[in-house]
């Protein structure tokens, strides 16, 4: 969800210069790991985790499990196909290459409406944490206001980006592990609420699935959309000085991210009641409140929304220079390789394009101030789903995989596929779900127009040109 150059392919040629100008070939593995915490942990975990427990209660902590298995199959064979045949395109360029140029354009398209769409939720979710200081400030007002400065960022350049994106992931992974020690401590009854014993976890089919298994299934896309970005890791794997050590990069990463999520949520499920949670504020700050530790909602809040802005601008620069990258490759309009050199060559038009999602979520928070966040996120999380399906589909293809490789990749589907129909269930969510459908079945009829007006016209007069200098 941050800074991604996903394209289909560019040939080894372009590879072999990019390596030559030492710009790849440099990160060792354990600095892809904390790369790949920094661009995972965001307002998806510290604020669409709240959803998942009212959905489904304590069991959250088995969805997390589940969906962190999920994500290590779509990692490892997307790190196989990268040490395999290392591309800058990444999973664009794998299914291009599986499946023919519409696979690649559709995966280009899709990865950019879901970062508008995660662009759009953690700017909601910025403005929910926001009105716990202000609550009766309009939901949109705080939108417009985070989107403003956000473009105001990206306008200003990128320099320093990447060491400012560093000291922010510390200040994300520094506010749980905050929350787990003084939940910790809690939980042990070294501090807590006058007469009262410490928590506990819950210990029956009936506290850990209070919602039952619908609520169960439910809940599965927030905790498959908190380890969304693994897909940029895999975008980043080019930079590895070993390109075979990438499945190690993500398989230490997924490890330190489960880890973290799962005693952390554990701990919060356990400290107060189900009902006690909002959709509004994060189940951390929920799970303190009742210990009175004054100075903690206020820093954590703090932090969550210093680290949510920070995931929102870099998604914003993202996307405004990968549709440079898709018009680049034939797949967009050719405005959109423009840039204006007084302005740092910053790519006005894309920009453009991705302030036009931005005023969308703003709109609908106006609209729809109290489910917006619910419906972006489901929607968001299903098309990061999409093209982790296509990941895996396109392994099949490419890799000479072993009939366990092969196993554990159909598991993988069975995962997402769950993860997916399960937002059918639950009617608060659904629209999440048709929305996502809207964004599919506008890429794929761009995608026929694209081959037969352009792709089949391009291919013919090339061969036509061939026959002509035959001749």
């Amino acid at each position: 969800m941050v800074k991604a150059n996903c394209t289909p392919a560019k040939g080894k040629k372009n590879m072999e210069a990019s390596n030559s100008g030492g710009q790849t070939g440099d990160m060792k593995w354990w600095q892809l790991s904390l790369v790949g915490v920094g661009c995972t942990i965001g307002t998806g975990y510290f604020l669409g985790s709240t959803i998942g427990i009212i959905t489904t209660g304590p069991s959250i902590v088995f969805s997390f499990i589940l969906a962190a298995l999920g994500t290590y199959i779509v990692y490892n064979l997307l790190a196989k196909m990268t040490a395999e045949d290392p591309q800058e395109g990444s999973f664009c360029y794998y299914a291009n290459k599986a499946f023919g140029r519409w696979a690649g354009f559709s995966c280009g398209w899709n990865y950019w409406s879901s970062n508008i769409l995660i662009m759009g939720s953690q700017l909601t979710a910025l403005s929910l944490l926001s009105q716990f200081w202000f609550p009766s400030v309009p939901l949109w007002l705080f939108s417009a206001g985070f989107a403003f400065v956000s473009i105001v960022v990206v306008l200003m350049g990128t320099k320093g980006f990447d060491r400012i994106e560093n000291l922010l992931a510390i200040i994300k992974t520094a506010a749980i592990v905050m929350f787990i020690i003084l939940a910790a401590c809690a939980v042990l009854g070294w501090f807590g609420l006058d007469g009262e014993k410490p928590p506990s976890f819950p210990n029956t089919y009936n506290e850990l699935f209070p919602k039952g298994l619908k609520g169960f299934w439910t809940s599965l896309i927030y905790a498959f959309y908190a380890f969304g970005g693994i897909e940029v890791i895999g975008l980043m794997a080019m930079q590895l000085k070993k390109k075979e050590e990438a499945p190690k990069a993500g398989t230490i990463m997924l490890l330190g991210l489960t880890i973290i999520y799962v005693v952390s949520l554990g701990l919060a499920v356990t400290m107060v009641s189900l009902g006690a949670f909002s959709e509004k504020e994060s189940p951390f700050v929920t799970a303190l409140d009742s210990y009175h530790l004054a100075f903690f909602p206020h820093v954590f809040n703090g932090a969550i929304i210093v680290a949510g802005f920070s995931t929102m601008t870099a998604s914003l620069f993202g996307v405004t220079n990968l549709l440079v990258t898709i018009a680049d490759d034939g797949n967009a309009p050719s405005l959109f390789m423009q840039k204006i050199k007084k302005l740092k060559d910053l790519p006005l038009p894309s920009l453009c394009l991705g302030v036009l999602g931005l005023l969308g979520s703003i709109i609908t928070a106006l609209l729809l101030p109290g489910k917006i966040y619910e419906y972006i996120t489901t929607a968001a999380g299903i098309l990061l789903l999409y093209n982790w399906s296509f990941i895996i589909l396109s392994s099949f293809k490419i890799l000479e995989s072993k009939a366990w490789s092969k196993a554990t990749g159909v598991f993988g589907m069975l995962l997402i596929f769950a993860a997916v129909s399960g937002t059918l269930l639950e009617k608060e969510i659904r629209p999440g779900f048709f929305i996502s459908l809207l964004f599919v079945v506008i890429i794929g009829l761009a995608a026929i127009f694209m081959k037969f007006k352009v792709w089949n016209k391009n291919k013919a007069m090339a061969a036509k040109m061939r026959k002509s200098e035959l001749d």
